[in-house]
């Protein structure tokens, strides 16, 4: 995947702020904190994800479907596969 790493730097910055959410996710469960705010906790660390995983697949679209540089059909069917077996274990 060349656009992961054309966006290296981003998506690694936004790797390590997940990670923080993660991370003060399990410091409220061990604090025992109320249930809003592990509540909170948890549906923050889901947004970042899904937010993380939108941009990769935006990436992925542009770079290995929609792209002017794919020539073949063959490419674009590779990537939409690519692209279709990403989601179906997304969404499991």
């Amino acid at each position: 995947m060349g656009h992961t790493v054309a966006e290296k730097t981003k998506l690694l910055a936004r790797v390590r702020r997940i990670r923080g959410q993660v991370e003060a996710l399990e410091r409220a469960l061990e604090t025992e904190k109320g249930c809003n705010e592990v509540l909170q906790q948890i549906v923050a660390a889901r947004g970042a994800m899904n937010a993380l995983m939108a941009e990769v697949i935006e990436e992925h679209v542009r770079g290995h479907i929609a792209s002017p540089s794919i020539t073949s059909n063959a490419e674009r069917t590779k990537g939409a596969n690519e692209l279709v077996e990403a989601l179906r274990m997304y969404l499991r």
